[in-house]
């Protein structure tokens, strides 16, 4: 079994700054554990809600898988994510601040082969921060070449 599935939120990590991560299971159906284990799905466009003590995660794409026939999924449905009691109620508090989300930044198979997705409670960069990243990337990149020459 291929545990090589690593499925990333690139944009993450440029437009929200973590504070705190999580990891956390993902309650799917046959066709939809299929499709990720094919490397066919994204969490570009997805992000979390908590609702009645439960997360979910909205706007995750999973392809339909081809071999699926009636038996398949809705590729954007919501789906719920499983994490612990004291983990939600943490989310929870947490998320009551002003400017704070839950973002997805990977979904992969574990050891067992179940499919997780790390998550993120997260705040939104302003635009000079992510001015200041740009500049610590190139800066860094730079240095990576004099050291090469």
């Amino acid at each position: 079994m291929s545990n090589q599935i690593n499925i990333k939120n690139k944009k993450a990590s440029f437009e929200y700054e973590f504070l705190e991560k999580f990891s956390a299971g993902i309650q799917l159906t046959g066709t939809e554990i299929k499709s990720i284990r094919a490397g066919k799905a994204s969490i570009m466009e997805g992000y979390c809600y908590v609702n009645n003590g439960e997360v979910f995660i909205k706007n995750m794409y999973i392809a339909e898988y081809e071999q699926g026939s009636y038996n398949n999924h809705n590729p954007k449905r919501d789906r719920k994510l499983l994490l612990n009691k004291t983990e939600i109620n943490k989310l929870v508090k947490k998320k009551k601040d002003v400017g704070l989300t839950i973002v997805p930044l990977k979904v992969f198979i574990n050891k067992k082969g179940y499919a997780k997705l790390d998550i993120a409670l997260a705040k939104g960069k302003k635009i000079h921060d992510k001015r200041h990243d740009l500049k610590n990337k190139d800066a860094k990149r730079q240095m990576d070449r004099a050291m090469k020459s």
